[in-house]
């Protein structure tokens, strides 16, 4: 099925400036559709908006986020993986608020799919770190003959394939003020 629109509005995009991080650059000359999508194979809810062709935000919501009212026809959240903190200006203070409240919501749900995901590796690491305990010794046991521990660190750094999820979702937290 892959990602669907659940709410769109418009609003005029902004980024914060790289330079600075200070001051407002924007991304769009005028309002545009800002989309919150989600991604049901993956379990992903992001915020995407295009000027045209080109996407002026693509940011995948995690628990860690916080969409913040900074007036009362503004707001904005850092999206540490993106490396940027978007703003979005929008037409009404309704329209702010409407756009808050769903970005609060999906990222509820991001928590709870988050936890739902970890609950299931949490059930089933268990029995594959048994398997993978029982492969890993046997390409190790010439090695081990060697003597030598530092040949099993390669092998450990093999099963850490899916480590840029956790350094990412760690990024967050090195942002928080």
């Amino acid at each position: 099925m892959g990602e669907q629109p659940i709410f769109s509005t418009r609003a005029h995009v902004f980024q914060i400036d790289p330079n600075t991080k200070k001051n407002w650059v924007p991304t769009s000359k005028h309002a545009v559709t800002v989309s919150y999508f989600y991604d049901s194979t993956r379990n992903v809810y992001r915020i995407i908006s295009l000027d045209g062709s080109k996407a002026i935000i693509n940011s995948t919501i995690t628990p860690n986020m916080t969409f913040t009212k900074t007036s009362q026809k503004f707001g904005q959240w850092a999206d540490s993986r993106a490396n940027t903190v978007y703003g979005l200006g929008f037409s009404s203070e309704h329209h702010l608020s409407k756009f808050a409240e769903k970005f609060q919501e999906f990222k509820e749900a991001a928590r709870l799919a988050k936890e739902k995901s970890q609950e299931k590796m949490e059930l089933t690491s268990t029995p594959s770190q048994e398997s993978a305990g029982g492969d890993l010794q046997s390409p190790l046991t010439p090695e081990s003959i060697n003597g030598t521990d530092d040949e099993r660190t390669p092998d450990v750094t093999q099963n850490s394939e899916p480590r840029p999820e956790p350094t990412q979702n760690a990024l967050p937290f090195t942002h928080r003020k």
